[in-house]
């Protein structure tokens, strides 16, 4: 299958702190190798010249634009951390007219590969679905939302490692934050998205849960590996994934599954 990039758009977020890195920089600007972590994100999605790129912005958001200056991408302000649903609600006056595919990419992921990219963009063309999230299975998945499949192992929902039941918590396939919509269904659902939760913040995650029960198609591919998708979420996993990167050769795959 052909890939029209031309009907793709990506919002990259980087609005974090990153509380745990102990810093005062935005989490985005700790460096890999001596390049910020939003740099290989970057060099992904400007290297496949989609439609429009947008970066979502907030703490010290003026030092993350200073690094995007000559770079082809639309800035958007979150003034307010209230969760990465309403991170991308916020860009939604610069795609409200673009009814194509629409990527949403943490900026903090500096392993993910380009091939990856456009399987997950291929898999969400081809499956003619609303939705489809990146998934990864963790020895340890305690801190990410994880991945409810029916007794079929259609994807159902993400439940937040928070709210999990002790049941929930059990599971290993995780939300990696990598995800592709259709832009109409994903500024649709987000109208929807509350903040009954327990951190009080708008997830994006809710968004598949409303699309499925809408009996929209949403879809779930799982990369086969996780190091692929890891954040940096401290000082400690940034030397971990430096460590990693310089003993392996990345190797970027998906498995295929509904």
């Amino acid at each position: 299958m052909n890939l029209d990039l031309k009907k793709v758009s990506c919002i990259i977020l980087a609005a974090g702190k990153g509380v745990r890195m102990k810093s005062d920089l935005p989490k985005v600007l700790h460096t890999l190798n001596g390049k910020p972590l939003i740099g290989y994100v970057l060099d992904i999605v400007l290297s496949l010249n989609l439609k429009k790129v947008a970066v979502v912005v907030g703490y010290q958001g003026e030092k993350v634009v200073d690094l995007l200056k000559g770079k082809d991408v639309e800035v958007v302000w979150q003034k307010e951390q209230l969760g990465t649903g309403h991170a991308v609600m916020q860009a939604e006056p610069i795609f409200h007219d673009f009814d194509g595919e629409l990527l949403v990419l943490c900026g903090d992921v500096p392993l993910l590969q380009t091939e990856t990219v456009i399987e997950l963009l291929k898999t969400h063309q081809q499956k003619k679905a609303k939705a489809t999230v990146l998934t990864a299975v963790l020895e340890d998945p305690k801190g990410y939302g994880r991945i409810v499949r029916n007794k079929n192992e259609v994807f159902e929902s993400i439940v937040e490692d928070k709210e999990a039941t002790p049941e929930e918590k059990k599971i290993r396939e995780i939300n990696t934050g990598e995800m592709c919509f259709s832009a109409p269904a994903l500024f649709f659902a987000l109208k929807k998205v509350k903040r009954d939760n327990l951190q009080k913040e708008y997830y994006i995650t809710d968004v598949l849960g409303i699309l499925k029960k809408r009996g929209e198609k949403v879809e779930a591919l799982r990369v086969q590996n996780p190091w692929e998708t890891k954040g940096v979420n401290s000082t400690s996993e940034l030397l971990q994934m430096e460590e990693y990167r310089a003993n392996t050769k990345l190797k970027s795959g998906v498995e295929h599954k509904a």
